[in-house]
């Protein structure tokens, strides 16, 4: 093979999914490309550092201190979406049935992983939720973290976090999703009765 492709592949392959074919094929289709594309693709890889950062409140993707979300003032803010991923966020975001806002931990608690707590934004979601309480009296954290070891993990962390705080309510989305599945591949149906069905 080429360097130039064989370079380019493996930079592909720091990506995560992505494997030796699959960069392989992005490389190929990138050759197929107009220049003018793969200059508007080079020029958006450069700036994106600069452009996007994280929504302070809520640690979605946001070209400003606030994500869309986070400004959103139709969104209820006694209800907060607990996910461990912005993928995550994204997914129930496209289904369109959740009207709350958000808050990334930013991955699961898992001890194999050296990942503890402290790795993830407890502490911000604790902060958050307080100042929630004292603006709206009451607070429903609905828990969607992954059903995996990791996900449950975490999940019962938060819900003992708050379980002697009577102005909040902490729930777990419904069954609705398959164990051993990640929140970002669900389909809208799914995500439907998971939301509809959280206990």
């Amino acid at each position: 093979m080429d360097p130039s492709f064989e370079r380019i592949a493996a930079l592909l392959q720091t990506l995560p999914g992505i494997g030796p074919r699959a960069a392989a094929r992005l490389v190929l289709a990138l050759l197929d490309r107009p220049q003018a594309q793969l200059d508007e693709l080079g020029n958006a890889i450069i700036e994106l550092k600069d452009r996007v950062r994280q929504c302070k409140e809520c640690f979605n993707v946001s070209e400003d201190e606030l994500c869309g979300i986070c400004r959103d003032r139709r969104r209820d803010p006694r209800a907060l979406l607990v996910v461990e991923k912005i993928t995550d966020l994204q997914s129930v975001e496209r289904a369109g049935l959740w009207r709350g806002l958000y808050h990334v931990l930013g991955g699961a608690i898992s001890p194999v992983d050296s990942v503890g707590p402290e790795q993830l934004r407890i502490r911000e979601l604790t902060e958050r939720v307080e100042r929630f309480v004292q603006q709206a009296g009451a607070v429903e954290i609905v828990l969607a973290t992954n059903p995996t070891s990791a996900g449950e993990m975490t999940a019962l962390y938060i819900r003992d976090l708050f379980a002697r705080v009577p102005s909040i309510r902490v729930t777990r989305l419904a069954r609705g999703l398959a164990t051993g599945t990640h929140v970002e591949y669900a389909d809208e149906i799914t995500l439907k009765h998971a939301l509809e069905a959280r206990k």
